[in-house]
């Protein structure tokens, strides 16, 4: 018998202004795990059926208009409610993990780091030294969310390509290379390695999204073992209204 485990997760660039599209992905897709990022808002300011959404067990970690990470897991899969986990360098509600049997997940929302490009390098720093440990121990983790980085120039638009624009810097990219050099593979990028229109943002004006002249900063990250059970992986550019578009795999298990 195969086991199927879906995954998604999604830049919703403010889950008030997208409740009812993430509904309804939900419910089209019905991942196992579901994480979102850019939440914009704190639990508080959530609608009871979204804080609680039905068939899953929920956690949101967010705070008003900024930043903000949801993780959110199948109950048909877990029969008790997982535990949810901040690591040490979580700031501005930005990584929330959970453990399940398959793997630890994390839902991860790294700085874009216009504004502060330090404190962006300092978490990419934080989060390879999170994997490595992963590696060390030998347990399976798949990292999930908006990276914000471009891991190569295949991966943004020609005409979108500016070596020195925040996103694409020889730094950043070297960061997010060293990470995946802890055991983990680039799910998208396996599946598709070949591919030059793979985007999963794009710029809110001149129809860049319907022209799919983006970059793709949204991954899946897992560990080898659980990578080479990855039987698709796909961008939903047509689904909602957020700047970014929805990545979801399946892996049998």
């Amino acid at each position: 018998m195969i086991i199927v485990m879906k995954l998604a997760t999604w830049n919703v660039n403010g889950i008030r202004a997208r409740q009812a599209q993430v509904q309804e992905f939900i419910e089209r897709e019905q991942p196992d795990v579901l994480c979102l990022q850019e939440l914009k808002a704190s639990p508080e300011q959530l609608p009871v059926w979204l804080s609680e959404l039905e068939g899953y067990w929920c956690y949101w970690h967010g705070g008003k208009g900024y930043s903000g990470v949801g993780l959110h897991v199948r109950a048909a899969s877990r029969p008790e409610r997982p535990a949810f986990h901040h690591p040490e360098f979580d700031f501005e509600h930005r990584i929330v993990t959970v453990r399940l049997p398959q793997a630890t997940v994390a839902s991860i929302y790294v700085p874009n780091g216009g504004k502060d490009f330090e404190a962006k390098m300092r978490f990419l720093e934080a989060l390879d030294a999170f994997a490595a440990g992963f590696q060390v121990s030998g347990q399976p983790l798949v990292l999930c969310g908006d990276l914000n980085v471009a891991r190569t120039d295949m991966d943004v638009h020609p005409k979108e390509r500016k070596p020195r624009a925040i996103g694409q810097l020889p730094e950043e990219r070297a960061l997010i290379e060293r990470i995946l050099s802890r055991g983990l593979v680039d799910v998208h990028r396996k599946l598709d390695p070949d591919n030059p229109d793979l985007f999963t943002w794009w710029a809110p004006w001149r129809s860049m999204k319907e022209r799919n002249i983006g970059w793709r900063l949204d991954y899946i990250l897992a560990s080898q073992s659980l990578a080479a059970r990855a039987t698709s992986c796909r961008v939903h550019r047509d689904v909602g209204t957020s700047d970014h578009g929805p990545v979801v795999a399946i892996f049998e298990l």
